[in-house]
């Protein structure tokens, strides 16, 4: 009986959180392994950086922002390979996403933690919200040029 509630549960959660809509696994992203375990693996749009030796970590890392993660799973361990989108959409952005989000705005990550914001202020813009669940992120190629 548990199983089948990890499983209703998990299926529940892969349709009512964000997800990655359009991307190109070519030129839309990168995959790269954690650095640590990633315990609220919610579908929560988190923007990432990498470490010193290349992993990802919430936040900016070593590196400044690179892109965002979207995972969606109990949890995900350390070394587990994930997606790394630079280039996409993200749908079904809800509440837990970042407040203020809505149609038409410009999105900007937190540095220090990785969190989505729409103030701009000392932090690195990503994209921009299309409509006020969809988010489009286009993360530049050079450091804090953003979308």
């Amino acid at each position: 009986m548990v199983t089948w509630l990890k499983l209703l549960s998990f299926l529940t959660g892969l349709f009512l959180t964000a997800r990655y809509d359009k991307f190109d696994p070519y030129s839309g992203g990168f995959r790269a392994r954690l650095a640590a375990d990633w315990v609220a693996a919610d579908g929560t749009p988190v923007a990432v950086g990498l470490d010193a030796n290349g992993r990802v970590v919430a936040g900016g890392g070593v590196s400044g922002i690179v892109g965002v993660v979207v995972l969606v799973a109990d949890s995900k361990k350390a070394g587990d390979v994930v997606d790394v989108m630079t280039h996409g959409e993200i749908v079904e952005v809800g509440d837990t996403g970042f407040t203020g989000r809505a149609a038409g705005i410009a999105v900007y990550a937190v540095i220090a933690s990785g969190a989505l914001t729409n103030v701009a202020t000392a932090n690195v813009k990503i994209g921009h919200m299309v409509e006020a669940t969809r988010l489009v992120v286009r993360k530049g190629a050079a450091a804090g040029t953003g979308a």
